[in-house]
């Protein structure tokens, strides 16, 4: 008779001579999923506690391609392509006209500190609805100290 077995009938000794095995998982799933709970719960603190400190370079400036398209933004939302001041609904029509001649133009958005990103993000939207897909933003160099 072996440990943890109560005494059995000689037929069924004999069919049980092996060792037992069964392996009882419940506990590890159990431990399982509490630690994916766990996760689950933590992993939005995590994703925006690492503060980086990110290095500062001094680079050339990138020439300007033939077929770059300034759009500017002032503090108060108003929109220039180039130097002309248009709305959103004049906007729209230009880039069409401008993805149907040159699709591979590049948009240099420039826009003031205190422009709202709702508007940079419109205008963003509508140069991509008509497949201009090359934007880059225009920042002032930083100052040596």
């Amino acid at each position: 008779m072996s440990f943890g077995q109560f005494q059995q009938s000689d037929s069924a000794a004999s069919r049980s001579q092996g060792a037992m095995a069964d392996i009882n998982v419940t506990p590890m799933v159990d431990v399982m999923l509490v630690l994916l709970v766990i996760f689950i719960i933590a992993a939005p603190f995590m994703t925006h506690a690492i503060k980086l400190d990110l290095p500062q370079a001094q680079s050339a400036a990138v020439p300007e391609p033939a077929s770059t398209i300034p759009i500017a933004f002032d503090a108060a939302g108003r929109l220039y392509w180039d130097k002309d001041l248009l709305s959103m609904a004049e906007l729209e029509p230009r880039l069409a006209i401008l993805a149907r001649s040159n699709p591979q133009a590049e948009i240099q958005l420039r826009a003031d500190k205190a422009t709202r990103y709702e508007i940079i993000a419109q205008v963003m939207a509508a140069a991509q609805a008509q497949g201009l897909s090359r934007i880059s933003f225009i920042t002032d160099k930083k100052a040596a100290r």
